[in-house]
């Protein structure tokens, strides 16, 4: 395999630049997208349920897309840079079209269509970062990613709080209002925008890697199969690589159980949460919602890169299980607090546990999975990200409605709990060795 150069500060950062526009898109999922359920009429049981689309579109679309694009070469277009860019254009449609929805069902189709945009452009340019950087650069790599992640939700939910104030005007939003705010729609414009413009920045100012002899010889190969044989090989992959996944893989995925449950707790319960505790009305909470969003990302941007050498230092188990021991003390203490300033303290505990969470997992995993299937490795991650949150909406609205007295703020205190579970459990995992391709089937991680 060709050995790959070291690469600068500022050719990581282009390389990364696109996903400030995905980001800022899932910012947009994360904050505005359930207030929008909840102003065309859905109640808090509904919630969970109606993020379906995010949970079924990841764990279809990334590893299919990922084991697509191990077998793709263009030499005018490369390899991943297809696919995230078709993911950009339909994510950009639907975030122009979301904020005219008509009624509950018009909007939770267009969340379908989105998250399968965002899917096809998310899990490809994971393994493009992975395709590009030596070994001793991924860490660097995943937490620039990590930077641009933050900073693409803070622009999300900065623009919420701030056309709010300048254009909200005295515009109240009422228990039983069924319209959604006009100054919601330039936050949603402004997505639409950036999600092309970024990742066309990233297209442009960063080649990709040829594949090596042969590589090429099996794409060749495939496109030589015929075309049934060639819709049905992406899945017979990813049923062969999920059995040939390294140990470290399977013990990650018992922490992403508890993790991204939690997670997914968080986005939908955080703004119902400040109406329960600080007696916001619906466009009030939002608003908070996404100050603190804000806050969290803020911090993510700041500690993304400082936990580089920290990871390199103490070893990526190490700060990871840090990382989320802070995001449930973070949970588990924002219910309890009646003042929206003080609710920042927790929310830059928060922040460097997402900064963690989103680059020393992909980090430690891309070191031990071989190149010619970093792809649809890379998607088999993301299957075990959109797992708990597929369990999570349809457990937990009979949960919320049954043994937590429909209470938002019970939701939260759960999630943080949850947190401190997946701590525990990270533990587990051991720090991940270099291994090469042939080494990785059997490898003992």
């Amino acid at each position: 395999m060709l050995k790959k150069p070291n690469l600068s500060f500022w050719q990581i950062f282009n390389m990364n630049v696109g996903f400030l526009g995905i980001q800022f898109s899932f910012g947009l999922q994360q904050t505005a997208v359930n207030p929008i359920f909840s102003f065309l009429g859905a109640s808090h049981e509904d919630l969970p349920l109606l993020n379906l689309a995010g949970p079924v579109t990841g764990l279809i679309i990334q590893p299919i897309i990922g084991a697509i694009s191990d077998k793709t070469w263009s030499p005018r277009w490369g390899r991943r840079k297809p696919f995230f860019l078709i993911g950009a254009l339909i994510g950009s449609l639907c975030l122009f079209a979301f904020p005219y929805s008509p009624s509950l069902w018009f909007a939770v189709g267009l969340l379908w269509i989105l998250d399968v945009g965002n899917n096809m452009a998310m899990e490809p340019y994971r393994a493009f970062v992975g395709d590009k950087l030596p070994n001793k650069q991924l860490s660097f790599g995943y937490q620039m990613q990590s930077l641009f992640v933050g900073a693409g939700i803070v622009l999300a939910n900065a623009s919420i709080f701030l056309f709010q104030d300048w254009f909200g005007g005295a515009e109240t939003i009422t228990e039983n209002a069924t319209v959604i705010p006009k100054w919601l729609y330039y936050s949603f414009f402004i997505g639409a925008i950036l999600s092309v413009s970024t990742i066309l920045w990233s297209v442009i100012k960063t080649p990709e890697i040829p594949p090596s002899d042969k590589e090429l010889e099996e794409i060749k190969k495939h496109n030589a199969l015929p075309f049934i044989q060639r819709i049905k090989n992406p899945f017979s992959e990813i049923v062969q690589a999920i059995k040939d996944m390294p140990k470290f893989m399977w013990k990650l995925s018992a922490v992403y159980l508890f993790q991204w449950y939690a997670l997914f707790i968080y986005w939908q319960f955080i703004s119902p949460m400040f109406e329960e505790s600080m007696g916001f009305d619906k466009s009030q909470a939002l608003s908070q919602a996404a100050k603190m969003n804000t806050t969290y990302n803020i911090s993510t941007i700041v500690f993304a890169l400082a936990l580089v050498p920290l990871a390199l230092k103490w070893g990526g188990k190490k700060v990871y299980v840090l990382s989320l021991f802070l995001t449930g003390i973070a949970m588990l203490s924002i219910p309890h607090i009646q003042d929206p300033m003080y609710v920042i303290l927790p929310m830059i505990l928060f922040g460097i546990g997402w900064a963690a969470m989103m680059g020393i997992p992909y980090s430690m995993v891309s070191k031990i999975v071989p190149q010619e299937r970093r792809g649809v490795y890379m998607g088999i991650l993301n299957m075990m990200i959109v797992i708990p949150m597929g369990i999570q909406t349809v457990t937990f609205g009979p949960i919320v409605k049954n043994l937590l007295n429909n209470s938002a703020i019970n939701a939260i205190l759960l999630g943080g709990a949850l947190f401190v579970i997946a701590g525990f459990l990270a533990f587990r995992l051991k720090e991940p060795k270099e291994v090469n391709k042939n080494e990785v089937l059997s490898s003992k991680i």
